[in-house]
């Protein structure tokens, strides 16, 4: 309570500026600190990554923690620094590298309890954007987008010292980025995982496979979060477009209830989202799709009802990442815009906009040239927004003065 309506002209007050370095990671806001992590390249494909810990209200640094990195293997044009967002639980903070380095750090003054690397330790393969996807406590276990060999997709381990608990489905195709997430379906907790070939459903404590719906993606692009609503479950891909699901909670089952018919990025059917994870109402959903149409789907037929690139502007792969506020959203897209906009069947309905920080990131597109972009998912929390750039980390007030 107590947010804005809309922005003055001047913007909203920034609480304070941080210089840090690259990075796509979202910052983590817990306990009156922000966690974030970066890059910064040395020679080649190799360099370090960092775990910092900043002062909620004067952003300054509490404590770094380095590392070294290797992103050979990678796409050179995205080797641009960690991907995931930091997990914070209690004392602990974890972090995952775009090379696989897993550590878990102590919040107080980041001293290093335990750490782990993928690639080094369990013979996964680099995927060609990175490792991402943020590890999920679940109880006593930290549940990992691993692409452990062999079948360790996913990955549980014990948070308090790494050991490995379970790990399921097959490694023999592409791990995707898509973030591990848990839901309840008729009262039975499940793990879902979305990678390349299908989407899963897993007992987040044994990793015993309940279920699988075939879904074949391209260029391993499963990114957006999958989105509950319900017994129904949405994803949705770059190229391959949306999938409706429903899931069995009480049976451990689930079936395709509808899935968009283009492979086409540029004739796209319905919704193909790339970054920005949608959002499912339960009648409608709303998101961002290949060339930055905000689209509105009847979320019973995927029929589109409406859509716009008044958020955004047309370029492909454009992003704005969508955030609920009672009755209203508010997006952050990549040009750097805070916006507030309502979203609802008959339309969209723009209230304010702002400038809130400049995108440092190039897009390269090949031949289809490039532009610079903030791919960069912010926190709100305690009535203040916090995001970063390459250069710099903010904390801008939300706040009714």
């Amino acid at each position: 309570t107590g947010i804005i309506d809309q922005f003055g002209p001047e913007g909203p007050t920034i609480r304070w500026r941080t210089p840090i370095k690259a990075g796509y990671a979202g910052p983590a806001v817990a306990d009156g600190k922000v966690f974030i992590t970066d890059f910064e390249l040395s020679k080649g494909y190799l360099g370090a990554e960092r775990a910092l810990a900043l002062d909620e209200k004067t952003g300054e640094v509490l404590w770094s923690a380095q590392w070294e990195a290797d992103y050979k293997g990678m796409l050179r044009s995205w080797a641009n620094g960690p991907r995931a967002t930091p997990t914070v639980d209690g004392d602990r903070v974890y972090v995952f590298g775009a090379a696989s380095d897993l550590l878990c750090l102590n919040v107080e003054d980041g001293a290093v309890i335990w750490q782990r690397n993928f690639m080094r330790d369990d013979g996964a393969g680099m995927p060609i954007w990175g490792f991402s996807g943020a590890p999920l406590v679940d109880g006593d276990r930290l549940i990992c987008l691993a692409g452990a060999t062999p079948d360790g997709k996913v990955v549980a381990l014990d948070k308090n010292t790494g050991e490995e608990i379970w790990r399921a489905v097959a490694a023999d195709s592409g791990l995707g980025y898509s973030q591990p997430i848990i839901y309840d379906f008729s009262g039975n907790r499940q793990l879902i995982i979305w990678n390349t070939d299908a989407i899963h459903g897993l007992n987040p404590v044994t990793g015993r496979v309940l279920w699988e719906q075939p879904f074949a993606v391209s260029s391993g692009l499963t990114v957006a979060t999958p989105v509950r609503y319900g017994d129904q479950l949405f994803v949705s891909a770059f190229y391959n477009g949306p999938m409706m699901v429903e899931v069995d909670g009480s049976e451990g089952s689930a079936r395709m209830l509808w899935k968009g018919a283009s492979d086409s990025e540029v004739k796209p059917d319905g919704l193909h989202a790339l970054i920005s994870t949608p959002v499912f109402d339960g009648k409608n959903i709303y998101g961002v799709c290949s060339y930055g149409h905000l689209r509105c789907l009847d979320a019973q037929t995927g029929d589109e009802l409406w859509a716009t690139l008044e958020p955004t502007g047309e370029a492909r792969w454009s992003s704005a990442f969508l955030v609920r506020h009672e009755d209203r959203y508010f997006l952050n897209n990549e040009h750097g815009d805070l916006i507030i906009a309502k979203l609802s069947p008959e339309g969209y309905e723009e209230i304010s906009r702002t400038k809130l920080i400049e995108p440092t990131t190039p897009s390269r597109e090949g031949s289809r040239g490039s532009r610079l972009v903030n791919w960069v998912h912010p926190a709100y929390a305690n009535g203040h927004i916090v995001i970063r750039n390459d250069t710099e980390i903010i904390s801008a007030s939300l706040l009714t003065e």
